[in-house]
């Protein structure tokens, strides 16, 4: 390779000698104060102090790792500067440049690393870029190194893409074109390939591996991606990269192998003190060291932080620093000082942390000179790193320096020292080592072939290093294994060179010789699960090197593969028979042993066994051989057995001499591997045909068949044995190990290989033979022999059971066919079965089914190009998974003892199909289907069907369920003797037809219908079954047996006819008896629809009569019926779009304001079952509620929420509102009160356990549907309120809104004068109130009437209910006095109200008719406790507030701090003031309250105040600064009366802001404006009057319609249409108004652009739109970085929903303390984004995180489906994902409508955890 480099030089040369030595001035330099050294050039050398350096810094360039070098380096004492060119002039002339090399290091690394403790990085890096690295590229290069790498940046562009991946990035796998699943891509490769249109799948890499892109022998199709297809090209010609020059690869061969000493050198340097010698210097040591601790897997990070506070005396936060830091680069100084107090301090640190664990840290003193060549050496392998990537040539003088053999030849080559000094390196080290490699030796292929020759070298001592290691696998050097197994032709050079296989196995057998006992077998007790799970690593190994089979064989390869296989065979040897285990008998035994290393272990050689069989089977001659040699190791194995005396056996005149042997007494062990590899390569003999040549590489005597089967035999006999609970003594583990012998995990490779044995053993042994054996392993001959019955039950019951096992094995043995090799059926035939055997249980998912299925090397079940031939898909719904469903063509194929079937799936399968029959009005009769015809090898398994004893036992079952006294017989027992019948019918019927019946040998029909020889069985089966049906215990068998009588009928008449014309004539005989069979079942499914058809009408008859009941009560209790109804859920308001039409008005304000609407409430309590009518004088009921802090609505999502001083306003954005929902079930205030006491007590019982609730801020969980609550809210009734219209409309025409106000005013300056001598004034009002014609007591005038009285009751759950709500909404201590309390009333039932106005607005509902039953009775509840909710304070305090609500509206009354009119939401002012409003009414004598005339009036008049206020703020915020140009294109109507109305008023605004506000835009825009701006303000006002005052809403406001939906809400507010006629019908009143409120300051600045403020309409909130694939996601997590961290190890980040910042969770570095707590990242965001609510998608996870609080959360699936219909939490399966709409937007109502609290508690209550999870720090 090197003379083909040297061949092209000339040609492609790039650096001419000129350039080399052709310099750019330097930009930056730096000015050393100290130096010494004669080898230094004269600038240089100086005396260097103790001290740390003093250095002057300047600018410098680009270098080859994307840092900065200096242009020049200085000395000191004012010595000339010395510039690179002229270092490297002098690094030239010394006659050895790696002395000079390491004497510079010597002197400089010192300096620049001198401080370890705090290290500043960024100034290290700077120096060290400076006076080492770009001085040393200036001398690889010859000149400014900046100018070289862009140069060859140019020129090449790699084939390969060796990106190397950090733990957590993604990965893709191509399913369609990867050789292996091994093979992946990055991101970016996948982007831009091919595969990213084919099935792949997405995985989350643990570290360690690199991008496979460009690597052809990766992939079947599209090896490149478009970004490396140049790279490629490039290849092709080799002139198209350019090629390093002969002087420069000159110059890199000088200074590789000086670097690359140093970096091992420094890497393996031992000493603690001492440097090497050519490190050190002639100036004294400095006594500074420093006390290092490592990192290590014992501890936990709590463990390392307790033993440094204890050891240290650092503070809490400094120890979790160097924690992290250990955690991270695995080592970090702890403490700077003398060796001695460093000593000390190193054996205090190791004290305390044995004190917490089994282990001590590991803790060294190192000397600071010692870490800072250890740093830089670190930092010089990065440097290199990067410098490689530029050059293949660079790559293959670093590879040919480190395989280069030492001089010394017992020591190993530069890479191999790295290699087995690997365990001995901490994390740090380890990564930068690992990726030097990566990107050397693995991206060039000719060297990763040498160095895979290496690692091969020294596999056993680096997997030995491993083992006794405690680092994870993926930064550990035995983690390449897979880089270079899994590479085909690397491993067949392997295989045939290094014998590879040999020396995996031979590793594995050397790691565990303490687990093998005395007989040479494995013995798992008392294991250690560290170790053997680092020992699965190897076995991994061995799955790496055989997963891809050869093409090609030659006789090297031919033998080594052979030696590997025999050396994997002393593997199995050591398995065979181990943990052998004794049946227990009288006492149970005391410890479960250990059982789940050796079924881990299983697991583990499942596919590598498969694979070994498969390799052999490509090469008939190594397949014959493999089969001897594990054939001879299953007679050695059974030869080492201990010796037993042999028995002869008799039953029906046939013998059989056999060891004597009882499973249910002797040691018996399921673990049977080297057996099973038997069978598989027994099966390989089939498929292959060389089972015909069977006898001349193994004689019949040599066979030994019964040896065979005799171990197999005894794993069923043990499995019957535990199922008839024989072996219930020996506990738990026993039965484990059961479940995993069928279980699909392991059933391939351990209950499936037993059958297969069993019908080798079926097919070569005498039949009869056969069954007496597997008799005698039943332990079942007694059985047979002696049909009287035993009087013991226990005993009865043990042998039905093992009659019931063994019969179901003797089904398996002559049915189960779907193994390639047994019969002729393929991989796709096998699968499509199971397939359809799964799905005849239920009806799956795709993954459940997959689960189910075994899976092969490549982990495929093969399903996915099967499934559709068999089942049909459905598509999921909102909240479901997609499921399959099977064709009904396919369940003809059902088979009910299908050999896979778990006793329960068994049952369901059968109940579930014989359920269908019965639907379908058919038989419950369920045969087997016909079976496959048996491979030639197989076919003389049939025999065992009709041999005597398999007759004697069908015959023994049958005639014993005729004696009703006998107990040795079961339904189940019968069902399988049917099954057997049917088998032997139909073998015989699949024989008949196929050749003519004198060659038919199989005589089941005339064997079954044979007399017996004695008296106990003269009957024939035939007679017996006739019989049989008359039985009544098998009714339910019935229809069976039917079956096998027609199928004996049906062989009779083709048995009849002896020659092939006759056929026909047979087949018509057939077909007529069929027929008339056929017509008696017709009849009897007759007789059955008739009875069913009158079972039918009896019930319709009944419930006739039911219904007629039903209706009867209605009438007789109407009332009451109507009362449930309401109570069920039925909502109000359709009540009341169904009444009749009546002669009232459906408007809520004004004098012509409607009747309210209500009824008596009769309400149940859900805890005392007691009804009671809601009143004003009767005890409190109550509804469940929860009130938290919301930003649903915010215009401002990111804003720092602070609570507010002055709750009294909202924000105009509505940053954070207060919710109050309900579940709506009502109770006793009594009855609720004894709930939560009673759940305060038993939570004090039970402090251990954790509760979903927070009791102390008063949480529970409602009795009846579980939702979290925290308060309850008091229903109080509505009253009725009549207005006479003649009255109502006098008092309008004297009261106009001018004198209206003039008495609103007066009262109020009453007040304020009252309160003058009491109290400080909070208000002025103006001083013509002094001349006003009204008086204090002019408001009384109108219309008052007596305050109403509620009961103390309903009283106390007010002050309640008001008080939760204060406390939770300003998080402070709960006060009933405050002066706050009445505020916080009105705001949560205005924000509630806006927030259901907005859910019905984002759902497409209409405004009245469609709230949920809760919605509407939490609202209605809400809206009656806010109105009262004023009585239970002082008045004056009400009043007060009203008056600073007023002062928005009417700038005439001079309150203080009154906001302006752009800051604050209306809406919360119009609630306010309508609630307070009453408080005016107040006398000091007498509770008033106004009447309802007066109440009308006050309504309207508020009302119409306030939403001229909110028109004009509409038009200032939402057409201000717009010009024409940005006006829509769908023009209004210009004439229209709003138009003009809008082009007035405009004018007028622009008048009273002077000039400010300028209307550019038409009138018609501008009354557009307006109609969407107010929309949301008028729906949200109608519901709040709707509800207060009981008046139902016109029926335009039911529907869904815009066109009349505007006109209905203006008719039901008594608002013109045209809403600009307010102003002009009171322009006299509102014109001061209106220039008063545009001259505030606040608006005058927003005009001026000075400011900013929210538009109307508000913008409705959504979840941030997530993409449509997933993989953009996990593209977008890929690149995420966290700001706070500065190194760029990827974290695991999370997406806030709501907002979409992206935030880096389990992570310490974006931790924040708040009062001296600790909050991770998603808590302290979500308390200002979510108010303390949030929901986050963990990206690489692929799991919404619902949090709520500090303390409380829930995971749960992502929007995000695959192609069938299902999540992937953990990304598990790894399938394409596509966003769920219809998911999504469940999660969107699920945040608007609150219930992000209620979906964690229930989560949380579903899926009990019973250890506390730090939410706190997510």
């Amino acid at each position: 390779m090197l003379s083909e480099h040297a061949r092209l030089i000339s040609a492609c040369s790039v650096f001419s000698k000129d350039q080399r030595r052709r310099g750019s001035g330097a930009k930056r330099w730096v000015k050393f104060s100290e130096f010494s050294s004669p080898l230094l050039p004269p600038q240089l050398v100086s005396g260097r102090a103790v001290a740390g350096p003093s250095l002057e810094i300047v600018s410098f360039p680009k270098m080859a790792d994307g840092g900065d070098g200096t242009g020049e380096v200085a000395g000191a004492g004012g010595a000339a500067p010395m510039k690179p060119p002229e270092f490297a002039r002098w690094w030239d002339e010394k006659m050895d440049f790696h002395i000079a090399f390491l004497q510079h290091l010597a002197k400089v690394v010192p300096d620049i690393y001198f401080e370890e403790m705090d290290p500043l990085l960024e100034k290290e890096e700077e120096l060290a870029q400076m006076n080492i690295l770009y001085p040393l590229e200036w001398y690889l290069f010859g000149e400014d190194p900046s100018v070289s790498l862009e140069k060859l940046r140019q020129y090449h562009t790699p084939q390969l893409c060796g990106k190397v991946f950090k733990m957590g990035e993604t990965t893709y796998s191509c399913r369609d074109c990867a050789i292996d699943p091994t093979c992946v891509l990055c991101v970016d490769c996948f982007q831009n390939s091919i595969h990213k249109n084919h099935r792949y799948k997405m995985n989350t890499s643990t570290g360690g591996g690199f991008c496979d892109c460009g690597d052809t022998e990766a992939w079947k199709a599209g090896p490149l991606c478009a970004n490396h297809e140049a790279g490629e090209a490039g290849a092709m010609n080799e002139n198209s990269e350019c090629q390093l020059n002969e002087e420069l690869m000159a110059q890199a061969r000088k200074i590789f192998p000086s670097v690359i000493k140093y970096i091992v050198e420094m890497t393996v340097w031992e000493e603690e003190k001492e440097l090497p010698l050519e490190l050190m210097t002639s100036v004294q040591k400095m006594d500074k060291y420093y006390c290092v601790l490592f990192n290590d897997e014992h501890h936990s990070y709590d463990h390392v932080i307790y033993s440094l506070q204890r050891a240290l005396g650092c503070e809490l936060g400094e120890a979790q620093l160097y924690t992290n830091a250990i955690d991270k680069e695995g080592r970090k100084a702890v403490m700077k000082g003398t060796y001695v107090a460093c000593q000390e301090a190193k054996e205090e640190i190791k004290k305390h942390s044995k004190n917490v664990s089994q282990h001590p840290l590991t803790v060294k003193v190192l000397h600071a000179n010692i870490m800072s060549h250890q740093k830089f050496a670190l930092r010089l392998g990065s440097w290199l790193n990067k410098l490689m990537s530029y050059s293949s040539d660079f790559r293959q003088i670093f590879c040919q320096i480190c395989l280069k053999d030492e001089i010394d030849q017992e020591k190993p080559c530069c890479i191999s020292t790295l290699m087995l000094w690997d365990a001995n390196l901490y994390k740090g080290a380890r990564k930068v080592l690992h990726e030097l490699i990566f990107s050397s030796f693995f991206m060039e292929m000719e060297y990763k072939k040498l160095f895979a020759m290496e690692f091969v070298r020294y596999y056993k001592t680096l997997q030995r290093d491993y083992i006794k290691d405690d680092h994870e696998k993926q930064i550990s050097v035995t983690a390449f294994s897979v880089q270079i197994f899994t590479v085909p032709t690397l491993a067949r050079h392997l295989i045939e060179e290094q014998n590879v296989i040999t020396v995996i196995t031979e590793t594995l057998l050397e790691e565990l010789p303490e687990y093998l006992d005395k007989n040479g077998k494995f013995n798992f007790q008392g294991y250690s699960q560290e170790k053997l799970s680092r020992v699965y690593a190897v076995i991994c190994d061995l799955k790496y090197i055989l997963i891809s089979k050869p093409t090609v064989w030659t006789e090297k390869l031919r033998e080594q593969f052979l030696e590997g296989f025999r050396s994997f065979l002393k593997v199995l040897s050591c398995m065979q028979g181990m943990e052998e285990i004794k049946r227990q008998i009288g006492q149970h035994i005391e410890v479960d042993p250990d059982w789940e290393a050796s079924i881990a272990i299983h697991v583990q050689l499942k596919n590598v066994l498969l694979m070994f069989q498969e390799w052999c089977a490509c090469d008939e001659k190594l397949l014959v051989t493999a089969y001897k040699e594990c054939h001879a190791a299953v007679v050695r194995c059974s030869a080492n057995g201990c010796s037993r005396e042999k028995t002869v056996i008799h039953l029906c005149g046939h013998t059989l001499e056999n060891k004597n042997f009882k499973v249910s007494a002797d040691p018996v062990s399921i673990h049977q591997p080297l057996s099973r590899m038997l069978a598989g390569l027994h099966i390989q003999l089939i498929k292959t045909g060389a089972i015909s040549r069977l006898q001349e590489f193994i004689s019949s005597e040599k066979f030994q068949v019964q040896l065979l089967v005799e171990y197999p035999l005894r794993c069923l006999a043990l499995v019957a044995q535990v199922a008839a609970e024989m072996w219930r003594r020996n506990g738990l583990s026993l039965i484990s190990q059961m479940f995993y012998y069928q279980d699909v995990k392991c059933r391939e490779e351990m209950f499936d290989k037993d059958i297969i044995l069993l019908q080798v053993g079926a097919a070569y042994m005498d039949p009869n033979s056969f069954l007496l054996l597997v008799l005698q392993r039943y332990e079942l001959l007694d059985a047979f022999k002696n049909i009287m019955p035993t009087k013991d039950q226990d005993l009865n019951k043990q042998c039905n059971t093992l009659i019931e096992e063994m019969l179901q094995v003797l089904i398996y043995i002559v049915g189960e066919r779907y193994v390639p090799g047994v019969s002729h059926v393929t991989k796709e035939d096998v699968t499509m079965r199971e397939i359809i055997h799964l799905l005849c249980i239920e009806p799956m998912a795709h993954s459940a089914i997959a689960k189910s299925l075994p899976k092969d090397e490549n982990n495929e079940t093969g399903m996915e190009s099967v499934i559709h031939k068999v089942a049909l898909f459905k598509k999921p719904g909102v909240s479901c998974h997609g499921v399959y469903e099977l064709k009904d063509e396919c369940l003809k194929e059902f088979n009910m003892f299908f050999y896979h079937y778990t006793k329960t799936q068994h049952s369901k399968a059968e109940h579930m199909q014989k359920k269908r029959r019965v639907q379908e009005n058919r038989d419950e009769a369920l045969p087997p289907p016909t079976p496959p015809e048996f491979s030639a090898a197989f076919r003389t398994v049939v025999k065992v069907l009709n041999c005597d004893i398999m007759m004697h036992i069908l015959r023994t079952v049958l005639q014993r369920a005729l004696e009703l006294e006998s107990h040795l017989w079961t339904e189940a027992m019968i069902q399988m003797v049917l099954h057997l019948l049917a088998l032997g019918l139909l073998e015989e019927k699949q024989q008949l037809e196929k050749v003519p019946e004198e060659e038919v040998t199989f005589d089941f029909y005339h064997k079954a219908s044979r007399m017996g020889s004695s008296a106990l069985n003269a009957m024939n089966i035939l007679m017996i079954l006739e019989k049989l049906k008359g039985i009544q215990q098998l009714e339910s068998q019935k229809d069976m047996i039917n079956w096998v009588l027609q199928m004996f009928e049906t062989i009779k008449r083709l048995r009849e006819k002896s020659h092939l014309p006759a056929i026909a004539t047979a087949s018509m005989s057939e077909s007529t008896k069929v027929h008339e069979v056929q017509s008696t079942q017709d009849k009897e499914k007759a007789e059955r629809k008739r009875k069913a058809e009158a079972a039918r009408l009896h019930r319709q008859k009944i419930m006739a009569q039911m219904s007629a009941l039903q209706k009867n009560f209605i009438e007789t209790h109407k009332l009451l019926y109507e009362n449930t109804q309401e109570i069920q859920g039925r909502d109000v308001m359709e009540e009341e779009s169904t009444l009749p039409t009546m002669d009232y008005s459906r408007i809520a304000l004004g004098p012509q304001r409607g009747p309210s609407f209500t009824e008596k409430e009769m309400l149940m309590c859900i805890l005392c079952q007691e009804e009671q009518e809601v009143r004003l004088d009767s005890a409190a009921m109550v509804l469940s509620a929860c009130v938290q802090r919301s930003t649903t609505l915010t215009q401002s999502r990111g804003r720092v929420l602070e609570l507010p001083v002055d709750p009294l306003f909202m924000d105009i954005d509505l940053a954070c509102g207060i919710h109050t929902g309900s579940c709506g079930h009502v109770m006793h205030a009594a009855c609720w009160q004894k709930y939560f006491e009673a759940i305060q007590l038993n939570s004090r019982q039970r402090l251990h356990v954790e509760q979903v609730f927070d009791l102390e801020n008063g949480e529970y969980l409602c009795p009846l549907c579980k939702s979290l609550c925290n308060t309850v809210i008091p229903i109080i009734p509505l009253q009725i309120q009549k207005i006479n219209s003649e009255d109502a409309e006098l008092v309008a025409q004297l009261l106009p809104l001018s004198k209206w106000i003039e008495i609103v005013m007066a009262r109020i300056y009453g007040y304020s004068k009252k309160g003058l001598q009491e109290e400080k004034q909070t208000f002025l009002c103006s001083k013509e109130m002094d001349s006003s014609s009204s008086d204090f007591h002019s408001i009384l005038s109108f219309g008052v009437q007596p305050l109403d009285r509620y009961s103390n009751s309903i009283k106390e759950m007010v002050v309640l209910f008001a008080t939760a709500i204060y406390r939770i909404g300003l998080k402070a201590a709960p006060n009933e006095a405050d002066p706050r309390i009445p505020m916080m009333t009105w705001s949560t039932c205005a924000f509630t109200i806006q927030c259901l106005e907005n859910l019905l607005e984002d759902e497409g509902k209409p405004l009245f008719g469609c709230l949920q039953n809760r919605q509407h009775s939490g609202l209605k509840a809400l809206v009656q406790f806010a109105a009262a909710q004023r009585t239970t304070m002082p008045q004056t305090l009400i009043q007060q507030h009203l008056v600073r609500l007023l002062g928005v509206v009417l700038p005439g009354l001079k309150v203080e701090d009154t906001p302006s009119l752009l800051d604050i939401d209306l809406f919360h002012i119009l609630v306010g003031s309508i609630l307070s409003f009453p408080s005016l009414y107040w006398e000091d004598t007498v509770d008033l309250q106004p009447s309802s005339i007066s109440s009308a009036c006050n309504h309207l008049y508020l009302f119409h105040l306030i939403t001229m206020a909110h028109i004009t703020q509409i038009i200032l915020t939402s057409t201000g600064g717009i010009s024409c140009t940005e006006c829509p294109s769908t023009q209004g109507p210009e004439d229209s009366e709003e138009a003009h109305s809008a082009d007035s008023f405009s004018k007028e605004l622009c008048r009273y802001t002077n000039g400010w506000y300028r209307p550019t835009v038409p009138g018609w825009y501008l009354w557009d404006c307006l109609k969407k701006g107010i929309s949301s303000y008028l729906r949200s006002s109608a519901l709040f009057f709707h509800y207060l005052l009981g008046v139902p809403p016109p029926e335009d406001l039911l529907l869904v319609s815009e066109e009349s939906h505007f006109k209905s809400l203006c008719g039901y507010l008594s608002l013109p249409t045209n809403l600009f006629l307010l102003f002009q019908e009171h322009w006299n009143v509102v014109e001061p108004l209106l220039q008063r409120w545009c001259a505030d300051p606040a608006v005058l600045s927003f005009l001026k652009g000075e400011g900013t403020t929210v538009r109307y309409p508000r913008n409705r909130n959504k979840l941030v739109e997530l993409p449509k694939d997933y993989s953009c996601l996990l593209n977008q997590g890929s690149q995420f970085r966290c700001p706070q961290s500065s190194d760029d190890e990827p974290k695991y980040p999370v997406m806030c929903l709501f907002c979409g910042a992206m935030l880096c969770s389990l992570s310490s570095c974006c931790q924040e303390m708040v009062n001296g707590e600790e909050f991770g990242p998603c808590t302290f965001h979500s308390a200002d984004c979510g108010a303390g609510v949030g929901i986050f998608l963990k990206i690489k996870d692929c799991r919404l995180m619902l949090m709520a609080g500090k303390n409380r959360g829930c995971f749960c699936p992502a929007p995000y489906l695959d192609e069938y219909g299902e999540t992937d939490p953990n990304l598990s399966r790894g399938n394409p994902l596509q966003l769920c709409h219809e998911r999504y937007r469940k999660l969107h109502l699920l945040w608007q409508q609150h219930c992000i609290i209620e979906e964690i508690a229930r989560n949380q209550e579903t899926n009990q955890i019973f250890f506390g999870f730090n939410w706190q720090l997510i």
